[in-house]
């Protein structure tokens, strides 16, 4: 018969291996699913690893960004905005680092809205400035629709107001247009061509010929994040009656070869409620006006935030 010590040593390396076992299913949970790059930090929301980067200290400033992007866009922001700001860009859900083939349909602006809110709680931000381009202007207009206790004020770069614009036979032909795009898309994608893809993304964004005039490294982050041009979810719906109820500052920004469709949301918020003051127009700028001129850009943000 084995001896009491013997048995009581048995028990210990038992209890010591169930405990590493237990530990070890534990970190290997906690471990975002994909590689982080350094100074990239995750919060888990809505049962997702959402990355962002968070540098300088004082009053929150998120940065949303737009359809095929992610933290990266906002390179020549963060320096500046730091310097006063606590400066917060994320990456949407399914955008960098993580790699998605665009298979699934929880890519939504209405669950990346879920995800901004969750996060900004989850942080104890408070009442944050909120800053976002294109279709992330977008979720920055339905975060601080659906959550106005989170906003303390809220900049809209070029965004995506598409649903404040009336029902007529053109907005239908676009709507259909852009569905049959993202087919389009799709299909490329599922041939492997991630960078063909991307190409034909960004030259129907910003013109024919934009993709062969961007420096190599200006390419990488469209390829990394063009699986999330894939969404197929409905937008939010938002109504002139919404606009109407924030009461916190807005600034418009628009860049000076902005689509002529941006300028045309531009103007359907603003009747919605005309104390919003006309858009700050960026020289030089195109649908990226915070990488055309990030001077002019980032002292306009800096400006509109000392006022309030």
């Amino acid at each position: 018969m084995a001896s009491k010590n013997s048995l009581e040593k048995a028990l210990l390396i038992m209890l010591i291996l169930i405990g590493s076992a237990i530990f070890l299913s534990l970190a290997a949970a906690a471990a975002p699913k994909w590689p982080i790059p350094d100074g990239v930090k995750t919060m888990e929301v809505n049962g997702y690893d959402m990355a962002y980067q968070e540098t300088g200290s004082g009053v929150p400033l998120i940065l949303i960004h737009g359809a095929v992007n992610d933290y990266r866009t906002w390179a020549l922001q963060v320096p500046e905005l730091s310097k006063t700001y606590r400066t917060i860009p994320v990456s949407l859900r399914h955008c960098y680092p993580e790699k998605w083939n665009g298979l699934g349909d929880d890519c939504s602006v209405t669950q990346h809205v879920s995800d901004v809110a969750a996060l900004i709680r989850s942080m104890n931000l408070g009442k944050v400035h909120l800053l976002g381009h294109s279709r992330g202007g977008e979720v920055a207009l339905n975060v601080a629709r659906l959550h106005p206790e989170t906003i303390r004020t809220l900049i809209l770069e070029d965004a995506n107001m598409e649903n404040l614009l009336p029902k007529t036979p053109e907005t239908q032909r676009r709507e259909a247009a852009i569905k049959g795009f993202r087919e389009y898309l799709r299909g490329i994608l599922a041939a492997g061509d991630a960078e063909k893809a991307a190409k034909v993304f960004v030259d129907a964004v910003n013109g024919p010929g934009t993709w062969d005039k961007l420096p190599p490294e200006r390419r990488i982050t469209p390829v990394d994040n063009i699986g999330t041009a894939m969404e197929s979810a409905e937008r939010p719906k938002v109504s002139c009656v919404d606009i109407q109820k924030f009461n916190f500052p807005i600034l418009l920004l628009i860049g000076e070869r902005s689509p002529k469709h941006n300028g045309i949301m531009i103007e359907a918020i603003r009747q919605c409620k005309p104390e919003i003051l006309a858009p700050l127009i960026v020289p030089n700028g195109t649908h990226l006006m915070h990488r055309d001129n990030p001077e002019f850009f980032n002292k306009s943000v800096l400006d509109f935030l000392k006022k309030h």
